[in-house]
């Protein structure tokens, strides 16, 4: 709250006792920053699902997909930055899907890769890694993924 003050933000928004410490320090971040703080200044968000909403205001992303109390900070983290790649993150923004489920959707997003052949929650991490890494194979030995690995070296310095 002092911080807030010496700061000049409106610490009404956030000197309230349903907020802990870390909480607290994320609004008034977002007070600093010139956000609209309403979008996650609410309790049942806690200090670290709050860093990753800011950072993704912050970043001018539509945090509005991960500003869900269902998603988990790793989660959100993995939304995130899907939506900083511009990638179709509605596949994996999914509450069933775990931190691990998520990332590897995402590695296969990345990758150009049909997704929808292993982003599905009964798949464990496990799983999902093999059948992405199998289709990255197949497609360097069908030769699309060599002829863009080759590419990328041949324009290197």
């Amino acid at each position: 709250i002092r911080k807030g003050l010496e700061a000049g933000v409106d610490v009404s928004v956030y000197a309230k006792p349903k907020f802990e410490v870390g909480q607290m320090r994320e609004i008034r971040r977002g007070l600093e920053a010139g956000l609209d703080v309403s979008v996650y200044a609410k309790p049942e968000f806690d200090g670290d699902q709050m860093d990753e909403i800011r950072v993704g205001l912050e970043a001018g992303l539509d945090v509005s997909v991960y500003a869900k109390s269902e998603f988990e900070v790793g989660q959100m983290c993995e939304i995130q930055t899907g939506l900083k790649y511009g990638l179709d993150i509605s596949v994996y923004a999914k509450p069933e899907f775990n931190v691990g489920q998520m990332s590897e959707i995402r590695k296969g997003l990345e990758a150009g890769l049909d997704v929808s052949v292993y982003a599905r929650p009964e798949f464990d991490v496990g799983q999902m890694r093999q059948i992405r890494l199998e289709q990255i194979r197949r497609n360097y030995e069908s030769g699309a993924e060599r002829g863009r690995f080759e590419s990328k070296l041949s324009n290197l310095p």
